[in-house]
This record gives structure tokens, C-alpha cells and sequence, in this order.
């Protein structure tokens, strides 16, 4: 048997227009190896370069060098991560919470790397990708000078690989709590336990956004730790913070007091009946934050999520005060940004709000969308002002 993976003309021609997967179906013979760094040819047996190697997935390869003559080696990785890095020059030096890795976003399928101040975050989120654990870090911590790196390897997706599940340090010490900055705003970060790894990097720059326009009484719906809350009260005269969990209220309200800000309100409910309880209280906002968790987890629940969508969004709508602001967003991958707009829109309308579109926002430069690859973009977002 040989080492090499053969992959169908379909498998090919998909590796072709620049998206790294090949599926199960389209591996024509199979490599005798384990998971692992593997040879790619065609068909015909021509050589279409190297490719992780996960046996018991679906997503079978993930391509990652065109060229047959490479060698992915340390110094390979080195260039690569390399690579990514220097894409996120352009960032600004008002924070120190970047995502540096996006995956296949930067050519490195099923890795992702966070780095909260002088540590790091890391998912391996395949096989293949796993087998390689020590060339990565060793490549990350030549590049970064980290003094850690903490393996958030407790993603449903491994399960899916035949990997362990697991949360564990790879390289020197990780805290369990990093404070972090972000335009001036102080931020605690949990990288054991918080969501993603341990904070939402993908909004960073809608944050901002939404700084720059909020004005009198704030709403944040779905607050989690109260990062859009924090840079909210920065501008309004106060914010009401509102989440379903306590323990993440309390991370915010321990943020609240790291800033030294006092003009936030923080409530424990849920989101889509406490919209629905202000509204029958006569209560309005000039600024209202929707930012939700992913509603469709997949494509059979894509109606239903579109359906809750609109339903908070044109609560949302009415809640808002006359000239006001409303931010919303979904990180939901399955919904896709014509359906998104189309729901606000259809919102708008059932509403009986006239909106102006502010602004469309999408992923920031850290959190590269390639076109080829619908999958490393997921977030979207419109920024909207009431017209009376």
C-alpha cells in the first residue's frame, strides 16, 4: 500500500479552485499511514502536493501545499505561521488580544491560535493537524515569545476526528485569568472555561462601531462577559447589560470595576422574553446591541433560526428610541449575508421602523474570509439608524 492519497477528479478539482477539503468520498485509495502529513496526487497520479491526513473523519484531507518538492518540516511551519502573523500588522496597538492563526483562513486548516497579552490560545482541531502538535509549538513560541501556550482542545469537532477532548498546557504556564486591553477598555479573559478561548476576538472591531455612535440609554442583549457593554458606557449616559447566565453577568460586573464604570446595568434573563417585557413597559433605547449566539447550528435549523432572528430583531426595532442606533449580528455560518439581510429587512418592515443602513460589517483583518472558502466566513453584522 502506499502513502500517498489518491483523491478522485471531484477531490482534485476542489483542491483546484483553493479549497483545502477533500471528503471521504472523493479518496480514491487511501494512505497505509495513520493521521498524519501525507502526499496528494490526482487521479492520474499527478502530484497535487501535501495534505493532512485524518482517517476517521469525514473531511478526510485538508490540503495545505501545493508544491510535491516541499517539505513540511519545522521550517515549514515557521513560515507559515510566519505568514499569518505578519498579516495582522495593520492592527493597531491599542490591544493586545489578536487572533494570529484562522485556520484555513490563513492556510492552516484546523488550527487556530489566540494570543490574550503574553500567552497563548490553540485549537488542533483535527488529526492530522494533531500529529503535528510539537512542530506548531515550537514554530509559535520561536515567533510569539510567549510565555505559554494553553491547548483548548475541548471542541465537539475533535470527537468527530477520534481525538480526546481536552484542555491542557503545551508550553510554559497559562493563568486562568489574563487581563487584556482593547481601545482603552480592560477586559478579563478566562481561557480555561470561557467561550471560544475565553473571549469573542471576532467583534473587536464592531465594538468600536458602536462606541463611536451610542448616545443616551444603552441595551446589550446576550452581554455574556460585557465587552460591547463596557465600550457602550464609554458613550451613553447607561447600559443595560442583559445576559441568561449569572456567572458571565458576574465577569462582567468584575470588568465594570476594573474600568472604574458604574452606569451599567446588569440582568439576568432571558433575551427574547425580556425584550418582550421592556416593550409592554413602554421602555426605549437610542442604542440597542442584538449579538446572539449561532441559532443554526446546522442547515436543518436554518429556518428556525432565521425565524428567532426575526423575532428579536423587530423587538429590538421597537424598542428603539426615535434617531436611534441598533447594531445586530450573527455569527451563525449556516445563515448566510444575503439571508441576514434579507431577515432584517423583512424585521424593518414588520416593525413598522424606517432604517437607514449605517454600515455592513464582516470578520476583521485577524479573522481573514477567503472567497474560495465560504467556511472561515461567519460573521456579519449591520449597523442601522432610525429615521424618526
Amino acid at each position: 500500500m502506499s502513502e500517498t492519497a489518491r483523491v478522485s477528479a471531484r477531490g482534485a478539482k476542489r483542491i483546484a479552485a483553493g479549497h483545502p477539503w477533500v471528503f471521504r468520498s472523493d479518496i480514491e485509495r487511501a494512505p497505509s499511514t495513520e493521521a498524519g502529513v501525507v502526499p496528494v496526487e490526482d487521479q492520474r497520479g499527478k502530484g497535487l502536493g501535501w495534505a493532512l491526513w485524518s482517517p476517521a473523519s469525514e473531511i478526510s484531507i485538508r490540503h495545505i501545499e501545493a508544491d510535491p518538492k516541499a517539505r513540511v518540516d519545522d521550517a515549514w511551519w515557521a513560515a507559515r505561521i510566519g505568514a499569518a502573523l505578519a498579516r495582522r500588522r495593520a492592527i493597531g496597538g491599542d490591544t493586545n488580544a489578536v487572533r494570529l492563526v484562522h485556520a484555513e483562513g490563513d492556510r492552516l486548516p484546523s488550527l487556530v491560535v489566540d494570543r490574550y497579552d503574553r500567552w497563548l490560545v490553540v485549537q488542533l482541531l483535527s488529526a492530522g493537524l494533531e500529529s503535528c502538535r510539537a512542530a506548531v509549538v515550537r514554530a509559535l513560541v520561536a515567533a510569539t515569545g510567549c510565555e505559554g501556550i494553553l491547548a483548548r482542545n475541548d471542541a465537539s469537532v475533535r470527537t468527530r476526528e477520534g481525538l480526546a477532548r481536552e484542555v491542557t498546557v503545551l508550553a510554559g504556564g497559562v493563568p486562568d485569568e489574563i487581563e487584556v486591553t482593547e481601545a482603552g477598555v480592560r477586559l478579563l479573559v478566562t481561557p480555561r472555561d470561557g467561550q471560544k478561548t475565553g473571549a469573542f476576538l471576532d467583534q473587536r472591531e464592531n465594538r468600536r462601531l458602536v462606541a463611536s455612535v451610542a448616545r443616551g440609554s444603552a441595551l446589550d442583549l446576550f452581554s455574556y462577559h460585557g465587552s460591547f457593554a463596557l465600550h457602550l458606557a464609554r458613550a451613553a449616559d447607561r447600559v443595560v447589560a442583559v445576559d441568561s447566565s449569572g456567572a458571565a453577568l458576574e465577569r462582567g460586573a468584575r470588568n465594570a470595576a476594573l474600568n472604574g464604570v458604574g452606569n451599567i446595568e446588569f440582568v439576568e434573563a432571558d433575551a427574547f422574553a425580556f425584550v418582550r417585557d421592556r416593550l409592554k413597559s413602554g421602555e426605549r433605547y437610542d442604542t440597542v446591541v442584538v449579538d446572539p449566539p449561532a441559532l443554526a447550528k446546522n442547515r436543518g435549523s436554518i429556518a428556525g433560526a432565521l425565524r428567532a432572528y426575526h423575532d428579536l430583531n423587530v423587538h429590538a426595532m421597537r424598542l428603539l428610541a426615535p434617531n436611534g442606533m441598533l447594531f445586530t449580528a450573527s455569527c451563525s455560518y449556516h445563515v448566510g449575508k444575503g439571508p441576514f439581510l434579507d431577515m432584517v429587512r423583512d424585521a424593518a418592515a414588520d416593525a413598522g421602523r424606517t432604517l437607514a443602513i449605517r454600515a455592513i460589517t464582516g470578520q476583521p483583518v485577524d479573522h481573514p474570509e477567503v472567497v474560495t472558502i465560504p467556511e472561515t466566513g461567519y460573521l456579519k453584522g449591520v449597523l442601522l439608524e432610525a429615521i424618526g
